[in-house]
């Protein structure tokens, strides 16, 4: 398309380089855009979009402005240097425009941008554009949403295609605050640099609309005031060269701007004239008078910023003045090149009211006032987004934070900014809402404590507005436990800061009752010193003792489930400590009680015990010697046994002694007191109390006897009177131990020592225990002597008294056994004689009958009669009674009946005659199911029309993009394009249409019989090829493998009419079992090949049943659980272990303040190192296994959803590997079909549910980089289940997966088998082959005529290969079609003779037909099977009107005249039918014939034809014919199956079409849109024309070949020598349209030929690759050099 040259001038810009001038008139934007015809408008009218008139053919000055030597300079310069000049000066002005974008984009994002060379390379992530649409839109575009905002991916991997997401949220952005359209990038503009200029274009534009609506200040002009090296100039001219982009009109977006506004623009262009006079008089009241008319369309004045506005503004139009003299020359004069423009002015009135909107903040802030700077901040002048009247306390507080803090930075007061008070009350809002949200949630959570559920508890605590510590719900009793207590004790709701000491002091106890888990105690230690936990006294070197001692408290509490607590914890602390301490004062002590015992002092050695260290209870004085003399007696003997001489005594051993030398006191005390009481016993000479006190088990007396107590009391008085001395007053008495040691005893005190006191006399007549127990003995001895005798004589009467229980017991069995004995015999007796009795009876009572046998009848009779008549009436009454019960009951038995009967016709291998006969009618077709049928078939039609209608218009659409291209890169005409662009006006539509259908045109079915052979051997040809699926097979394999899916696409589909209906289904699922065979058979070496390669048959099954049924299908499995992860936006599952290191350290930080001292960059492994990343790790792969299996559960309870087909081509694939691998294992066929199940059908859907539309996405939207890696992660995990693979070697940290992966792989084997599990399609569809003998519509394809065209010519190639037997049927119909014919042939010459359609599109009908059914029964040379549907058919009709249960006694039993007079109605119902239905329906002529005869001869037709079925093998009649009777119930249950069907699909067709007639009513509103597109280029092009005399004459060329051949154009002559190439002349001459030229070849100045040269053409060629083609068959051109020298010549540049 020739596009204008942009003008120059002489002048330079700073540095000594070309300052260029704005380009002038420009075409509209690029395709991408479509859009911008509005500039081309105003052009039109003579008015420039800024509102000031032009003339298009005036130019200003254009001499230079020095003259002189450099006037002469400028004059010699060459046309190639006068264009380089011009190169230059352009890429100086964009990259003036480069740098006056980057500034204002660096005001905006606050952040520095790359130089101008390279912004437009960082301009392509979208990164820097979507952080400015959030400057302005932060709605639309949030900074969570900006993908690789940090551009780290960018500056790693390059581009990604997510990038593309922050580009259009930038479109987003400036369609959101109204920047007109026409101002618009595409997104390949940036993403691919295709138009870099239109984008700083848009960003110019959006900088003068933010200004003009207070959003951004002003972006600054630059030019001729920045520098650019030569290297910069030239680099950027080389680029702008080598994409061959103008650049726009930036001093135009200010008009343009204005025109967009829908005013008057005359009254608008006046207004701000007046404005622009009445600064410049500077006059206020003038000024303020102007802005104020209304027809200026300014907003936001205020009357006292009045002079502020006049400053501004004057100085504002100074400066553009200055810059207009700087721009001087290079494109008309345009008077807003001087005067500020409409939306310059309102930009600078925001400018002011925003200053002085700052001032009031300035001032509300100085004074503290929150009402003032409320007020202020709700000035619309700042146009402040978010404030909240609750939060002027926080806008006060973070402002005045901010403005203190501006002035320490700066040094002096200043104003705050507009961005700086908006970040400030988002500041303020965030913190707010933080404060609120915290209150909130802890207000949540004390609710959730008082109600005890301790999981709801947990889940407040770990809600992020809370702001409480770490929280670990596995220990949510701890938490609910401890805290209800706190609550309890505080007698109230807890605050925020109480929660959060307590939940670092009850995090701190978890994670010490983890670390006593797992048995680390490090961590315990770590855990137990840290100050969050509050414990008090924990002493470094007590560590171990700690950990052993809480690991005891928790077995201790280990049955009851209970965890340690923080008091357990500090209990245990202070209990270890005391245990210590405790530890250590013993070891002191026990050190000083064996230096005692060394010295050999009972007092150092009883003052030692008495040491409260060493832990001894009940150390008494009185023992002391006892003390001493055991432990150094237990010491000199460890020594002996250890053969030690300084062996000490332990703690132990001291216990044991000291505590034994409290027994043997306490015993010597007892029993001195005994022997006391003995004495004082005997003296008193009562014998009870002595036998009473001898018996004391203190004194230890043995064989003391009750009865012998006077015996005692004798003895002892004898004793003690012989012991007795007279004046003997002592009270001491010694008692000797058994150890050898002595006891003192004081008998007046009672008291004992081990140590004879001084000055003791001993008592001589008391006596001793010895003395006592020898006195017992000898009493005790004689007492046992004298009880012998008594002892004796019980003995004898306890012997004598058994003896005589043995006698007795002995004549009792004597006696029971003779009972026993005679016992049956007398019970024998008894039972003969009663028997006797009875019989005697009995025969009496006979003979008395006997004699009355007369009477005894009659009496029965009339009692029986009696009997009947009651039971009957009762009976009939009841019935009557009830007769609408038995009506219903008879009802329900019948329908009962009926169910039954149909079960089994359903179910049963084999149904009986007479439940045929009650279903028979149903096959018969009503006149309803003809008119369903013929609707039916019409909605296919339409169908199949729309979907071809939609993918023609669809590919013109797609060809117009690529002429459109071409014309915008190259210059071409829009000829072509127009051509294209006529066929889809809503004007032409009808027509289209038309064209699109041949039934009603000559050619293929015009009604001659030549034509009409060609069509049947083609409907032949086409039926063969459909339900024959082997040729189609062998065809596509033997194709080339680049045309193959094409051909699938546009040939076979179509063939199948995309399996619109279920025969087409049966047959495409039979052509894709047949091809999936075929393609195992010749290119499968081994299974899994099948995985690894890209089969073709596979790739084409799981194309076509994605797609529409399928995809419904993958919505209802995966639609669901696919939501709910989308909906969380809490779930996490990076298993990366840097990922999650990365993230803790973030946390940490973010948490503590504080820099973190580990370091960021790691390896796995040294991630993995760290137990918090490890927790992490285990969380995420905890969540991991959740969400999948959420998604496992929706995939294995989903079977029957997926699509049959897919199902089926599953089984036939699992089949046919077993079958071809045998040697290969189960396991291997399994994972090559779960490849296909899950890899290749859901998996997709799972990793991308929005390309598959398995969910709801708004416009625009797009999946979150989390919601994408959830679903990532989830199809890797599923995918290496199914495949069953394991996580190793990078992956090895997911090795606790592996378990999991062995058994979902279990149940993704079961899955494949239960999916495998189908039955065959012809029991699905109900089909079989006599099905399109049978069928009622004839099966119909719609098909092109270029690919009947081209089938039949790759049929024609490949015969030889798809059939090698020349036998075989496609040979024959081949040879009936005969040569390949052409287009005009099957269109005909009619249609040919327009030169605007392309007639390979055209449609044609095509109604199937099988050449070699010859169903013909009439002539009795019918086949096996047209007999068998015969004689179905008509016994059919007989079962409807003759129903018997057998098929002999129904054709043998005579008929009646009723049974004929009713198939006779039958039989003209049917005829009326046939007469009325549509052609495409009628049935085949013979079944009409047979159906329409009488009754009798019916039966003896069926009677013949089954002895003929009988011969043939088919039938027998041995068992009643059951194989005939069992396909009569084959067909009525798929009649049944077939009106469901066909109700259904109806539904569905008629849902189809509305969606096709939308689709279609969106490809022809593209259709317009490009054509007003194209109508707007076309007054660009035109040839340059040489005015010559009075009237303009088309410029041509004329060149030799010697010429051309020189320039490269011509390659060579054939059949001419170079000598004579200056002998030929080529004249090339435009033609009478755009772009068509006439090549006239002349030899020796003779015309030798003429040949019509089509730019488009050329074009194409270039488009395809050609580089070289053929002009009069002879002479070879060079493509491209033949487009250069049209361009440069005769083209409009």
């Amino acid at each position: 398309m020739p596009l204008p040259l942009c003008r120059s001038t002489s002048f330079s810009a700073p540095g000594g380089v070309p300052a260029p001038a704005p380009s002038g008139l420009h075409i509209p934007a690029a395709p991408a855009v479509r859009a911008g015809s509005s500039v081309g408008l105003l052009q039109r009218r003579g008015r420039r979009p800024g509102g000031g008139r032009f003339k298009p053919g005036r130019r200003r000055n254009m001499e230079p402005r020095r003259a002189g030597a450099g006037s002469a300079l400028y004059e010699r310069l060459t046309a190639e240097e006068m264009d380089e000049q011009r190169r230059q000066n352009v890429a100086y002005q964009y990259l003036c425009r480069l740098e006056e974008a980057k500034r204002w984009m660096e005001a905006c994002l606050k952040e520095e941008l790359p130089s101008p060379v390279e912004l437009e390379e960082s301009l392509r992530n979208g990164v820097l554009l979507a952080k400015l649409g959030h400057c302005f839109a932060p709605a639309v575009v949030p900074l969570k949403k900006i993908y690789d905002a940090e551009q780290l991916r960018y500056q790693a991997t390059g581009l990604h295609f997510r990038h593309t997401d922050n580009i259009n949220f930038w479109l987003s952005a400036i369609a959101h605050v109204g920047l007109p359209s026409t101002f618009f990038p595409e997104t390949t503009d940036i993403y691919d640099k295709k138009n870099m200029p239109r984008v700083v274009y848009c960003i110019h534009a959006l900088s003068l609309f933010l200004f003009r609506l207070g959003l951004a200040p002003q972006i600054h002009d630059l030019y001729g005031k920045v520098k650019f090296s030569a290297e910069e100039l030239s680099n950027m001219a080389s680029e702008l060269a080598k994409y061959g982009l103008q650049l726009p009109a930036f001093s135009k977006i200010g008009g343009i701007l204005a025109n967009e506004l829908s005013v008057d623009e005359a009254a608008v262009h006046a207004a701000v004239l007046a404005i622009n006079e009445a600064v410049e008089r500077g006059v206020v009241k003038d000024t303020l008078a102007a802005l104020q008319n209304p027809s200026a369309l300014l907003v936001n004045l205020q009357e006292p910023l009045a002079p502020i506005y006049q400053e501004l503004l004057a100085q504002a139009k100074v400066e553009k003045a200055a810059s207009a003299q700087t721009h001087d020359g290079g494109e008309s004069w345009d008077l807003y090149d001087c005067f500020l423009t409409q939306a310059e002015i309102q930009g600078n009135i925001n400018h002011v009211n925003v200053h002085a909107a700052l001032e009031v903040v300035d001032d509300a802030l100085e004074r503290q006032s929150p009402d003032a700077l409320l007020e202020a901040l709700l000035d619309p002048a700042l146009a402040l987004r978010g404030v909240r009247k609750d939060f002027t306390n926080w806008y006060l507080e973070q402002l005045s934070s901010d403005r203190e803090q501006k002035v320490q930075e700066l040094g002096l007061l200043d104003l705050l900014e507009k961005e700086e008070v908006q970040a400030g009350v988002a500041t303020a809002n965030m913190k707010g809402d933080e404060e609120q949200a915290m209150l909130q949630a802890v207000c949540r959570i004390n609710r959730a404590i008082q109600k005890g559920v301790a999981a709801d508890t947990v889940k407040e605590l770990m809600c992020p507005e809370a702001q409480l510590p770490p929280v670990y719900p596995s220990a949510s009793a701890v938490y609910q436990q401890e805290l209800t207590a706190l609550q309890q004790q505080r007698g109230g709701e807890l605050g925020h800061e109480e929660l959060f000491v307590a939940m670092e002091m009850l995090s701190a106890v978890v994670l010490i009752n983890r670390a006593l888990e797992a048995g680390d105690g490090d961590s315990c230690w770590s855990s137990l010193v840290n100050p969050t936990t509050g414990l008090a006294e924990v002493e470094r070197e007590n560590a171990h003792r700690y950990f052993d001692a809480l690991v005891e408290l928790r077995h201790e509490r280990m049955p009851d489930g209970v965890t340690l607590s923080w008091n357990d914890l500090q209990a245990t602390v202070y209990q270890v400590n005391a245990q210590v301490q405790e530890e250590t004062n013993q070891i002191l002590a026990v050190s000083l009680i064996n230096e005692a015992l060394d010295q050999g002092s009972p007092k150092k050695t009883l003052s030692a015990l008495l040491l409260p260290s060493a832990g001894l209870d009940n150390v008494s004085l009185a023992v002391a010697p006892r003390y001493h003399l055991l432990l150094v007696a237990a010491k000199k003997q460890k020594a002996q046994a250890t053969g030690d001489p300084g062996a000490v005594l332990w703690l132990e051993e001291i216990h044991q002694e000291v505590l034994r030398a409290n027994q043997d006191t306490d015993t010597a005390q007892r029993m001195a007191l005994g022997v006391a009481a003995i004495n004082q016993a005997i003296k008193e000479g009562k014998a009870a109390q002595t036998e009473q006190v001898l018996r004391n088990p203190t004194v230890a007396l043995r064989g003391v006897v009750p009865n012998c107590a006077d015996s005692y009391q004798r003895a002892l008085e004898g004793a003690m009177a012989r012991k007795r001395y007279p004046g003997d007053t002592a009270f001491w008495v010694q008692h000797n131990m058994k150890d050898g040691s002595t006891y003192y005893f004081h008998l007046q005190t009672f008291q004992g020592t081990w140590e004879r006191p001084s000055g003791c006399r001993l008592n001589m007549s008391h006596l001793t225990r010895e003395e006592i127990q020898s006195a017992i003995t000898k009493v005790t001895a004689a007492h046992d002597r004298q009880q012998l005798w008594k002892a004796n004589v019980g003995f004898i009467i306890q012997f004598q008294a058994r003896l005589r229980g043995f006698l007795v017991r002995e004549k009792f069995a004597e006696q029971s056994h003779f009972l026993r004995t005679w016992l049956p015999a007398v019970i024998k007796i008894q039972a003969h004689w009663r028997g006797y009795r009875q019989r005697k009876t009995y025969l009496e009572r006979l003979q008395y009958f006997r004699a009355n046998l007369d009477a005894v009848i009659k009496i029965q009779a009339w009692v029986r009669m009696w009997a009947a008549c009651r039971r009957y009436r009762r009976r009939l009454g009841y019935f009557q009674k009830n007769v609408n019960a038995i009506v219903k009951i008879q009802a329900y038995f019948r329908a009962w009946k009926a169910r039954d009967d149909y079960r089994v016709l359903v179910h049963s291998p084999h149904p009986t005659v007479s439940v045929v006969c009650r279903f028979a009618h149903l096959l018969n077709q009503s006149q309803e199911d003809f008119m369903v049928e013929a609707e039916l078939l019409k909605l296919q039609e339409e169908v199949v029309r729309k979907i071809r209608s939609n993918q023609q218009l669809q590919q013109d659409l797609d060809l117009m993009d690529i002429k459109i291209g071409l014309l915008v890169k190259n210059r071409i005409t829009l000829q072509e394009v127009v051509s294209h662009c006529k066929k889809l006006t809503k004007k032409n539509k009808e027509q289209l249409s038309g064209m699109m259908v041949l039934d009603k045109q000559k050619g293929l079915k015009s009604l001659s019989k030549e034509k009409r052979q060609k069509l049947e051997a083609y409907q032949h040809l086409f039926y063969l090829l459909q339900t024959q699926p082997i040729y189609l097979a062998k065809l596509t394999f033997h194709m080339p493998q680049n045309k193959t899916t094409k051909f699938m696409e546009s040939v076979i589909f179509s063939l199948y009419n995309y399996a619109s209906n279920r025969r087409e289904a049966y047959l495409l699922l039979q052509l894709f079992k047949t091809m999936l065979q075929e393609e195992i058979r010749s290119k499968v070496e081994q299974p899994q090949d099948m995985v690894t390669g890209n089969p073709t048959v596979v790739r084409l099954v799981v194309r076509f049943y994605r797609n529409g049924r399928g995809q419904s299908a993958l919505r209802e499995i995966l639609g669901r659980v696919i939501q709910e992860v989308l909906e969380d936006k809490r779930l996490s599952v990076h298993t990366d272990p840097i990922h999650l290191y990365k993230s803790w350290i973030n946390q940490s930080e973010a948490q503590t303040g504080q820099r973190s001292h580990l370091p960021y960059d790691v390896t796995p492994e040294q991630a993995l190192s760290h137990p918090e990343v490890q927790r992490r790790l285990d969380i995420s792969l905890h969540s991991l296994l959740a969400v999948t299996d959420k998604f496992l559960v929706a995939i294995m309870s989903s079977v029957d959803r997926i699509p049959y087909g897919m199902r089926y081509v599953a089984k036939v694939l699992r089949t046919t590997l077993a079958e071809k691998f045998p040697d290969n294992s189960e396991n291997e066929v399994y994972k090559v079909v779960g490849n296909l199940l899950y890899y290749r059908f859901l998996n997709p859907a799972i990793v991308a549910p929005d390309a598959f539309d398995i969910v709801a996405m708004a416009a625009g939207g797009a999946l979150a980089t989390p919601q994408r890696h959830t679903l990532g992660a989830v199809a890797q995990v599923l995918q290496h289940a199914a495949a069953g693979k394991v996580f190793s070697g990078e992956s090895r940290h997911l090795r606790a997966l592996n378990d999991y992966l062995e058994e979902t792989h279990l149940k993704f084997r079961r899955f494949v088998c239960r999916a495998c599990q189908v039955p065959e399609p012809e029991e699905r569809f109900a089909m079989d082959e006599y099905s399109d003998m049978v069928a009622v519509a004839k099966p119909v394809v719609y098909i092109t005529v270029g690919e009947l065209v081209n089938t039949h010519r790759l049929l024609l190639e490949h015969q030889d290969w798809i059939a090698p037997d020349h036998c075989d049927p496609l040979h024959e119909l081949l040879e009936d079609l005969g040569e390949l014919p052409t287009v005009p042939d099957l269109i005909g010459e009619g249609i040919a003779a327009d030169g605007n359609l392309d007639l390979s599109k055209l449609e044609v009908s095509l109604t199937l037909a099988n050449k070699f059914e010859g169903l013909e029964t009439d002539t009795g040379d019918a086949n096996a099977q047209s007999l068998l549907l015969s004689t179905k058919q008509m016994l059919a009709d007989i079962m409807q009107f003759q129903p018997r249960d057998s098929l002999e006694e129904m054709l043998s039993l005579p008929l009646s005249r009723e049974q004929e007079a009713a198939h006779q109605r039958l039989m003209c119902q049917r005829q009326a039918c046939e007469t009325q239905i549509p052609e495409p329906l009628h049935r085949h002529r013979s079944l009409i014939a047979h159906s329409l005869l009488p009754l009798a001869d019916k039966r003896r037709r069926v009677l013949r034809n089954l002895r003929q079925l009988e011969g043939l093998g088919l039938v027998s009649a041995r068992n009643g014919y059951q194989g005939l009777v069992d396909g009569l119930a084959k067909d009525i249950c798929s009649q049944h199956r077939h009106r469901q069907w066909r109700k259904a699909e109806l539904g569905k067709l008629q849902a189809t079409l509305q969606g096709l007639d939308a689709k279609m009513a969106f490809y022809e509103e593209q259709g317009d849109y490009y054509s007003q597109y194209i109508r707007t280029c076309l007054g660009h092009l035109a040839p340059r024309a040489k005015i010559s005399g009075k009237g303009k004459k088309q410029p041509s060329l004329h060149y030799t070949a010697a010429q051309l051949q020189e320039k490269g154009v011509l390659v060579e002559i054939e059949d001419l020598p170079h000598s004579h190439f200056r002998n030929v002349i080529f004249d090339i001459t435009p033609g009478d349209e755009a772009g068509k030229f006439e090549v006239n070849a002349r030899f020796l100045g003779v015309d030798m030929e003429r040949f019509q040269l089509h730019y488009q053409d050329l074009l194409q060629l270039q488009y395809e690759g050609v580089a070289v083609m053929k002009l009069f068959n002879k002479a070879k051109v060079n493509v491209n050099l033949l487009i250069f020298l049209l361009n440069k010549k005769l083209l409009r540049q």
